[in-house]
C-alpha cells in the first residue's frame, strides 16, 4: 500500500504524517512526525493511540530513525528502545520495535534505511489484511446471534475507540460492525463516552459519523442498565494486551462492561489481531503493568461552547486529588470469545495454544 493509510501515512518528503487525535472530533490537524523524539511524544502524548497505531507509528519511528542517523545501527537501537518504552501497557508497541530492530541488526547505511521502511509498511500492510479478517469473522458472529434471536437488526455495545484510528484499516473491535454495514446489516452502536478522555464519545462516534452507522453516544455508567433491559445484543471491544490464558488489559472501564454482559447473559468478545497477544505473560491481573496517567486528565474535559469555541474547563474542586488508571484487567472468565484473524477462539489457555502454537 506504499505506506498510506487512513490514520497515517509517509509524505512526499518520506516522514510520517498522523491525524493528530487530540484534536478529533470538531478538528481535524495533521501531525508530521520527521524524528524519533517526535514520534516517542506523538505516542507518549496521544497524538496517536490504539494499540495498533501505536505499534504502526513507533515501526516509522524506528525507520526514521535510520533515514536520519544514515543507517547508524547503534543510534537506531538507543533511539529505538527510546520509542519502545514510550507507553507501558499496550504490547503492539514493543512488538513492532523489536521486529524492526531485527532487521535493522541485519543492515547498515542506505540498505538498512531501505530494508526498514519496507518493514514499517509491511507491518501496516500486516494489520490492514488481520483486520478485515477479523472483521469478517465478528460480523459472521453476530449474523449468527441475531438469527438466535430471531432479528433483522443488532445493537452492538462498545467500550473506547477500536477502529481505524486505533489499528489500520478498519480497526479491530469496528471492524465486524463495519462489514456487517458493508453486508447492508441494520446496526446500531451503543458508544460509551470513555472517561476520562472520551475516546469513544470523541473518536469511536466520528469514526461511525463518518460511516453513516447508526450510533448513540452513552455515559460509562449507562451500559449495565442497557442490558438489564434487553437493549444490547452483544458486546464487543478491543485490547490493549492479552495473556496466553486469555485475560484483556483494555481501556479503564472495560472490565465493568465485562460483569454487567455476564450477569445479563449477552456475549462479551474481544477483537485483536495476533500482535496483541502477550504469549510471554500469564496472569494478566498480577503480570500486566497499568498505566497510570496525569491527574489533569480528570481534572479537565475539552470540548466545544454553546458559541463553538474550543475550550478546556475544570470539572472538580481546586482541592481534591485524582487518579487516572488508563487500563484494567478483565479476567478470561469473563469472555466469550477472542475474535482473531485466524478465527475465534475460548479466552483459554489450550485454546489460544492450539490457535498460535507456531508463534510460541
Amino acid at each position: 500500500m506504499n505506506g498510506r493509510y487512513r490514520a497515517l501515512w509517509l509524505n512526499d518528503e518520506e516522514n510520517l504524517e498522523v491525524i493528530d487525535q487530540r484534536y478529533l472530533p470538531f478538528e481535524k490537524k495533521i501531525f508530521t512526525v520527521k524524528n524519533a523524539q517526535e514520534c516517542i511524544f506523538a505516542i507518549k502524548e496521544m497524538v496517536v493511540r490504539g494499540a495498533g497505531v501505536i505499534g504502526n507509528t513507533a515501526a516509522f519511528g524506528v525507520y526514521l530513525s535510520a533515514k536520519n542517523s544514515n543507517g547508524d545501527f547503534e543510534k537506531v537501537k538507543e533511539e529505538a528502545l527510546k520509542i519502545r518504552e514510550a507507553r507501558p501497557t499496550a504490547v503492539n508497541l514493543m512488538w513492532a520495535v523489536d521486529r524492526m530492530l531485527n532487521v535493522a541488526k541485519k543492515y547498515s547505511g542506505s540498505q538498512m534505511i531501505k530494508k526498514l521502511k519496507e518493514e514499517a509498511i509491511k507491518i501496516c500492510d500486516e494489520d490492514v489484511q488481520r483486520c478485515k479478517n477479523i472483521g469478517k469473522i465478528g460480523a459472521d458472529i453476530f449474523e449468527d446471534i441475531m438469527r438466535e434471536k430471531k432479528k433483522n437488526s443488532i445493537n452492538i455495545l462498545t467500550h473506547c475507540n477500536a477502529g481505524w484510528l486505533a489499528i489500520v484499516d478498519d480497526g479491530s473491535a469496528l471492524a465486524p460492525i463495519y462489514e456487517l454495514h458493508r453486508r447492508g446489516v441494520e446496526v446500531h452502536v451503543w458508544v460509551d463516552e470513555t472517561r476520562p478522555r472520551n475516546q469513544g464519545a470523541n473518536l469511536t462516534a466520528w469514526e461511525l459519523s463518518q460511516e453513516d452507522i447508526n450510533h448513540t453516544v452513552i455515559a460509562d455508567n449507562t451500559g449495565g442498565h442497557l442490558m438489564q433491559h434487553g437493549l444490547v445484543d452483544v458486546c464487543i471491544t478491543g485490547a490493549d494486551r492479552v495473556t496466553i490464558k486469555g485475560d484483556v488489559a483494555n481501556k479503564i472501564g472495560t472490565y465493568l462492561k465485562a460483569l454487567a454482559a455476564k450477569d445479563n447473559g449477552i456475549p462479551f468478545y474481544v477483537a485483536l489481531p495476533t500482535s496483541t497477544f502477550d504469549f510471554s505473560t500469564i496472569d494478566g491481573l498480577k503480570e500486566i503493568p497499568i498505566e497510570t496517567r496525569g491527574e489533569d486528565e480528570v481534572k479537565f474535559i475539552k470540548g466545544k461552547s454553546k458559541n463553538g469555541e474550543i475550550t478546556e474547563i475544570q470539572i472538580v474542586p481546586d482541592a481534591s486529588k485524582c487518579v487516572n488508571y488508563g487500563f484494567d484487567v478483565t479476567p478470561a472468565k469473563y469472555i466469550t470469545g477472542l475474535i482473531t484473524e485466524r478465527g475465534v477462539c475460548r479466552a483459554q489457555k489450550e485454546e489460544i495454544v492450539k490457535m498460535f502454537g507456531d508463534l510460541l
